[in-house]
């Protein structure tokens, strides 16, 4: 007579009471009957269950080869004693009937099969509506046997026990959980010891802070409250130079850290050279700040008269920065226009550089000093000054507002009554060109001559520029647009190199009409009614004024009648 199924003395139960048994590439899963006993028990808890039935089994192959060698995991006939071993762990039955598996074959046990006894119990725990009590002793009995064999464990499988160990409800305190822990520390490489920062004071803190790749911008009194612990001998040059290159770089126009620049250089002239003397005082000229330093440009002419032949391009580069500053010294003039210092030059790598920065410089004196009289740049040396958009707005173009701006006055005044990107003489790229007459409206823009004739006066070229404009009374207007990146951080003051190229253009005979993003409907309304720009003899001023329009003066000084 066949027996029932499941009563006591059948060999062995059918596959799907227990835990399906997937092979090292078949995902694993329990089976139906077994799923439903652990979901369906109220005595289990369901973290401990869920955490038993989403962790698949450690795979044998995983651990490598035994010395039984791979047999293939799906049993049978062909099967290993090591994976017939696990095939019997995960049917036991009983928990004594797990243990009993372990302790009888003690040579074919191996790391592995822990973590699949550890498993089985837990099904076995929920598995039954009513599971029997387990006995202490079972439960020491495995311990042991783990705690024994736990040194040969991997750190995967040590995870794995750890794991399932509090699953199951092994105090923490325990020795089970204590010898797994242990060995999981064992097994970790070791910490490299904290290394002891060092105390940092004033000019070190601030030196290491901009130093740093990551440091974009600190807050300002940061800056400053580091600047003002340092001591003096801690304030070298090359800390100094890095404040400075900061400030420049983030267009932080701060006066109290250019002013500290400023008095250093000062303090510091005799030790200074003009290699590090240009980079103190980039910032000043790119941040259009004047500093108050008394001694500040006497300073910077004494540095220039010691050391101008040594380093051509730190030369000019000093001269550049004064250059924006509206602070030109007229002997250092004489000195990079002097036939000697362009012949030096020449035959350096950077000439074509100091060629374009002494074309800046020789505009600067055409139009910013009348009383110069020493010698000039020849005019076979001279180069366009600035014949494209500066580097940050070819950096920035995908946020520049200039395509909304030229839309606009394509739409409203057409495409042959402007001109964009024109550049003009001697050399400075405009953002929109527009030609006016003195009726106020708005021409077409002759392809020939749209721009005026530089210079503006003297020579037999300044005569024939003034019976040209005799001859052509229209205004040459020049609509700036005013980016973000155009000023300092959290200002309305331009930069150095905007606000000399507009003063140049406005001291040249340029109408500006300043268009500050990201609002130029506002500033190009006046051009909807009716197609013509409107703009009388006093609307604009006669020259560019020596301060930086607002963006409400620019508003109020250019309506349109």
């Amino acid at each position: 007579m066949r027996r029932p199924r499941g009563e006591p003395g059948s060999r062995a139960p059918r596959p799907t009471e227990g835990a399906t048994c997937a092979g090292p590439g078949e995902p694993w899963s329990p089976s139906p009957n077994s799923m439903l006993r652990l979901l369906l028990s109220a005595q289990a808890s369901a973290a401990r269950l869920s955490g038993l039935l989403l962790l698949p089994p450690v795979q044998p192959c995983c651990l490598g080869p035994s010395k039984w060698g791979d047999q293939p995991p799906g049993g049978g006939l062909h099967a290993g004693p090591v994976q017939g071993l696990q095939r019997l762990l995960e049917q036991a039955r009983s928990p004594g009937e797990l243990l009993r598996w372990l302790g009888q074959n003690p040579t074919k046990v191996r790391a592995h099969h822990y973590p699949v006894a550890l498993r089985r119990l837990g099904q076995l725990l929920g598995s039954q509506p009513r599971p029997p009590p387990v006995e202490q002793a079972t439960l020491q009995d495995l311990s042991q046997l783990i705690i024994r064999n736990c040194p040969s464990f991997d750190i995967h499988t040590i995870h794995v026990c750890l794991h399932l160990a509090v699953l199951l409800g092994f105090p923490s305190d325990g020795p089970l959980m204590c010898a797994l822990e242990q060995e999981r520390r064992f097994r970790l490489p070791p910490k490299p010891p904290p290394t002891l920062q060092p105390v940092l004071h004033g000019g070190q803190r601030l030196e290491a802070a901009l130093s740093c790749p990551h440091f974009l911008r600190r807050p300002r009194q940061h800056l400053i409250r580091s600047l003002a612990e340092a001591r003096p001998e801690e304030l070298t040059p090359h800390v100094m130079v890095l404040l400075a290159q900061h400030l420049a770089r983030h267009r932080l126009r701060e006066p109290q850290l250019l002013e500290a620049i400023a008095h250093f250089l000062v303090v510091q002239e005799a030790q200074l050279s003009s290699k590090v003397v240009q980079k103190l005082v980039l910032p000043f000229g790119r941040l259009n700040y004047l500093p108050l330093e008394q001694q500040f440009m006497p300073c910077l002419e004494r540095i220039l008269a010691r050391e101008a032949g040594v380093a051509p391009l730190a030369t000019v580069n000093i001269l550049m920065s004064l250059c924006q500053l509206r602070c030109l010294p007229f002997r250092a003039l004489h000195f990079v226009f002097s036939p000697g210092f362009i012949n030096h030059i020449s035959g350096t790598p950077h000439a074509f550089i100091v060629r374009r920065y002494l074309s800046l410089l020789d505009t600067a004196v055409e139009l910013e000093l009348p009383g110069y009289r020493g010698p000039r740049l020849p005019r076979r040396q001279q180069v366009p000054i600035f014949p494209q958009p500066l580097i940050t707005d070819r950096a920035r173009c995908k946020y520049s507002h200039k395509d909304i701006v030229a839309e606009g006055l394509r739409q409203l005044l057409g495409e042959e009554k402007y001109r964009q990107d024109l550049t003009v003489p001697p050399g400075y790229c405009t953002d929109f060109l527009l030609c006016v007459s003195s009726s106020g409206a708005v021409l077409p823009v002759r392809t020939q001559d749209p721009f005026l004739p530089y210079p503006p006066r003297s020579c037999p070229q300044g005569q024939a520029a003034s019976q040209s404009t005799t001859h052509d009374p229209a205004q040459r207007v020049v609509l700036m647009l005013r980016e973000r990146w155009h000023f300092c951080r959290d200002g309305q003051v331009l930069l150095g190199s905007r606000a000399l190229r507009e003063r140049h253009l406005g001291l040249m005979g340029y109408q500006l009409l300043p268009v500050r993003a990201p609002t130029p409907h506002v500033l190009l309304a006046p051009l909807c009614q009716p197609r013509t720009l409107r703009v009388t003899r006093h609307s604009l001023p006669r020259s560019y004024p020596s301060r930086n329009w607002s963006h409400r003066e620019a508003c109020h000084s250019s309506r349109a009648t």
